[in-house]
Protein backbone atom coordinates (compact mmCIF):
# COMPACT_ATOMS: atom_id res chain seq x y z
CA UNK A 1 0.00 0.00 0.00
CA UNK A 2 2.95 2.50 1.07
CA UNK A 3 5.24 1.30 -1.72
CA UNK A 4 4.80 4.68 -2.99
CA UNK A 5 7.16 6.12 -0.09
CA UNK A 6 9.68 3.26 -0.46
CA UNK A 7 13.21 4.15 -1.97
CA UNK A 8 14.47 1.13 -3.78
CA UNK A 9 17.81 0.11 -2.22
CA UNK A 10 21.05 -0.10 -4.64
CA UNK A 11 20.15 -4.31 -4.70
CA UNK A 12 17.03 -3.80 -5.99
CA UNK A 13 17.98 -1.33 -9.01
CA UNK A 14 20.51 -3.72 -9.89
CA UNK A 15 18.31 -6.88 -9.58
CA UNK A 16 15.42 -5.29 -11.86
CA UNK A 17 18.43 -4.42 -14.15
CA UNK A 18 19.87 -7.61 -14.84
CA UNK A 19 16.43 -9.22 -15.33
CA UNK A 20 15.99 -6.48 -18.04
CA UNK A 21 19.42 -7.53 -19.30
CA UNK A 22 18.65 -11.27 -18.99
CA UNK A 23 15.17 -10.48 -20.92
CA UNK A 24 16.98 -8.59 -24.09
CA UNK A 25 19.08 -11.35 -24.14
CA UNK A 26 16.99 -13.70 -24.56
CA UNK A 27 15.13 -11.74 -27.25
CA UNK A 28 18.48 -11.18 -28.99
CA UNK A 29 19.27 -14.83 -28.65
CA UNK A 30 18.05 -15.47 -32.01
CA UNK A 31 18.03 -12.49 -34.19
CA UNK A 32 21.65 -11.11 -33.30
CA UNK A 33 23.87 -13.05 -31.79
CA UNK A 34 26.90 -10.46 -31.14
CA UNK A 35 24.58 -7.88 -29.45
CA UNK A 36 23.42 -11.19 -27.64
CA UNK A 37 26.49 -11.54 -26.01
CA UNK A 38 27.07 -8.36 -24.87
CA UNK A 39 23.71 -8.18 -23.05
CA UNK A 40 24.80 -11.38 -21.65
CA UNK A 41 28.27 -10.35 -20.30
CA UNK A 42 26.68 -6.98 -18.86
CA UNK A 43 24.52 -9.28 -17.09
CA UNK A 44 27.13 -11.42 -15.65
CA UNK A 45 29.22 -8.10 -14.27
CA UNK A 46 26.12 -7.07 -12.55
CA UNK A 47 25.30 -11.23 -11.19
CA UNK A 48 28.64 -10.42 -9.74
CA UNK A 49 28.16 -7.30 -7.87
CA UNK A 50 24.65 -8.60 -6.28
CA UNK A 51 26.72 -11.51 -5.41
CA UNK A 52 29.74 -9.81 -3.35
CA UNK A 53 26.27 -7.38 -1.73
CA UNK A 54 24.76 -10.72 -1.09
CA UNK A 55 27.84 -11.85 0.76
CA UNK A 56 28.31 -8.44 2.88
CA UNK A 57 24.93 -9.00 4.39
CA UNK A 58 25.46 -12.27 5.90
Amino acid sequence: MFKFFKKTSKKEKLEAKFKKLMQEWHELSSVNRSASDQKFVEAQNIAKVLNKLNNEVV
